[in-house]
């Protein structure tokens, strides 16, 4: 059972209590993400989830990582779109020192300049990493060409140039804009009784102060295509569409949708394209929904000389979806294969720590796992076929492809020949 405690002050501590275990995974979600960042600022929602690893007032950047993996535990972090999360877990007894470290390095973070100064260095490195990993610098290749200006289409790691000319003053603005007057959730899933947790951590949010914000701008596709030549031993490929919202009504259709396109091995694009055609190694699809849009979109990696080929059976199963190429089974069996990745998914007490927090913090309530499996299970085939239609056509395709390949005109063919 979910129990939630608002704090009054755009704090929300949520708990769900699972006594047959022993761990306990605790999270922090920090409504601020890649999204809320000036285009000058690229990644500094990012860099100030590395910052705040590098020492507190009453830790230094070894003793934060020691504390907790001395008893065993986890302490990370990661940034998305539209959110950062800082998690641990731990075994249950050691929930308040989670709870103190955490919360120490979220709110009592040094901001050294000279720390930050080798921080930077540290990041520019991970980009230049992520620029030599074709396979995924193909996503983010696509988020900005579907995108364009909007910053949904910007790197959430950010670049090389917006991060070079960070300064500390600038990071520290940020922080304090987004931390300390912001909106905040904190997730707690495992071995833990609600009122201690809310006892442990009402005290240590205090400081925080909301703030109200504007929405911000609603973003607007761009479709058509994007061909980044690079050399490599093959090409990327990204084809999609705009998706939907994380509150939107047919969330849960455009999931089933995904699961029977490209969501495993017996998936139609792996058995089409890969098992019955040779054309690729890797090929699989991905639905990402944001508060007021989504993304869907089909990764593929192959030869330059098959990417025709590849683009015409995707597209072939695209066309075919929209039609009545669907039956009832194959619906079926994508919906029992949702359920059941989900439900399995729920083994783990930080899945369901993570399942708390961004379900409030995008929704504002929390649907147990029956309501969730019921949703699925009300999907309609009709309905995946009305979906299926109203995004796929060809003036709503969007391709980026990284690679040896700029065949713009084999793509237009495919595309008048829908």
């Amino acid at each position: 059972m979910v129990k939630i405690t608002d704090l009054g002050n755009g704090v929300t501590i949520l708990t769900e209590e699972i006594p047959h275990v022993r761990s306990v995974a605790l999270g922090i979600w920090v409504a601020a993400g890649s999204r809320d960042e000036e285009a000058n600022q690229s990644g500094i929602s990012h860099f100030i989830e590395h910052a705040l690893f590098k020492g507190t007032k009453n830790r230094s950047a070894r003793q934060i990582a020691e504390e907790l993996e001395s008893v065993g535990g986890q302490i990370n972090a990661f940034t998305a779109k539209e959110y950062t999360c800082y998690y641990a877990r731990v075994l249950d007894e050691y929930f308040g020192l989670a709870a103190d470290v955490l919360t120490d390095l979220i709110f009592h973070a040094r901001f050294d300049p000279q720390d930050l100064e080798r921080e930077k260095n540290v990041i520019l490195e991970e980009i230049r990493m992520y620029e030599d990993t074709p396979d995924e610098l193909v996503h983010d290749l696509f988020s900005a060409t579907l995108w364009k200006d909007h910053p949904l289409g910007r790197p959430v790691i950010g670049t090389e140039e917006t991060v070079k000319n960070l300064t500390p003053e600038e990071i520290f603005r940020y922080y304090e804009r987004h931390y300390l007057r912001g909106r905040m959730v904190v997730a707690v899933a495992g071995n833990v009784v609600h009122e201690r947790a809310v006892d442990l951590l009402a005290p240590r949010f205090a400081v925080v102060k909301e703030e109200k914000r504007s929405p911000g701008d609603q973003p607007r596709p761009w479709f058509g295509s994007n061909f980044f030549l690079r050399s490599t031993e093959q090409v990327h490929l990204c084809l999609g569409t705009p998706g939907l919202a994380v509150g939107d009504d047919d969330i849960y259709t455009f999931q089933v949708l995904n699961t029977l396109l490209g969501g495993g091995m017996s998936s139609r694009l792996f058995q089409k394209v890969r098992e019955e055609r040779g054309l690729v190694y890797s090929v699989y699809s991905y639905h990402s929904a944001y508060r007021d849009t989504g993304l869907f979109c089909i990764y593929a990696g192959l030869a330059a000389e098959n990417v025709p080929r590849a683009l015409q059976a995707i597209v072939e199963e695209l066309k075919k979806v929209c039609r009545s190429d669907l039956s009832p089974e194959e619906v079926e069996r994508a919906k029992n294969q949702l359920k059941g990745s989900f439900l399995l998914s729920l083994e783990s007490v930080t899945t369901r720590m993570s399942r708390l927090g961004k379900s409030w913090l995008y929704l504002g309530r929390v649907l147990s796992p029956e309501e969730v499996a019921e949703r699925i299970t009300a999907v309609t085939l009709e309905q995946v076929q009305v979906l299926a239609r109203r995004f796929f056509r060809p003036s709503g395709l969007v391709l980026t492809t990284l690679g040896n390949w700029e065949d713009g005109a084999s793509w237009k063919k495919i595309l008048e020949e829908w």
